[in-house]
């Protein structure tokens, strides 16, 4: 296989928000405040945590990767026979957070996630939004 082939494709999602990155932080990581915006889970923000998120069309298997509080926070992300990584990084703006979601590992081959992925993130990100809006 030539390095080319080898390539995969990414999925970015960036926006600000206007709120500092502990209570983004919050959000991204208690498993409550997940469920509201993405899915059921059994979250805890420990590196070799594994947990599973689960709706109504299936679930998806996870393990924790990175942790660096209010500013960092990165797992795998495999849907059979998806196996992907999702990192969040939040970085602190005059007017509150830029929160990057970068959702890396789609092959060539697999369009149906890729483009599943490029239409469900800013969705989730709507979401996430409404849950901001209303935590303290």
């Amino acid at each position: 296989m030539t390095a080319a082939a080898e390539k995969t494709l990414s999925v970015v999602v960036e926006r600000e928000f206007p709120h500092p990155p502990e209570k983004i932080w919050r959000a991204l990581t208690q498993p409550h405040l997940i469920e509201e915006w993405l899915m059921k889970n059994a979250f805890s923000p420990t590196i070799g945590h594994g947990f599973t998120l689960s709706a109504d069309w299936g679930t998806v298997t996870c393990e924790v990767k990175a942790v660096e509080e209010h500013r960092r926070l990165c797992y795998t992300w495999d849907a059979a026979p998806l196996e992907s990584l999702v990192t969040w990084t939040l970085t602190p703006t005059e007017s509150g957070t830029l929160l990057r979601m970068e959702q890396t590992g789609f092959r060539h081959d697999q369009p149906m996630f890729y483009g599943g992925a490029k239409q469900g993130w800013p969705r989730f990100l709507d979401r996430l939004e409404g849950v901001l809006a209303r935590i303290s």
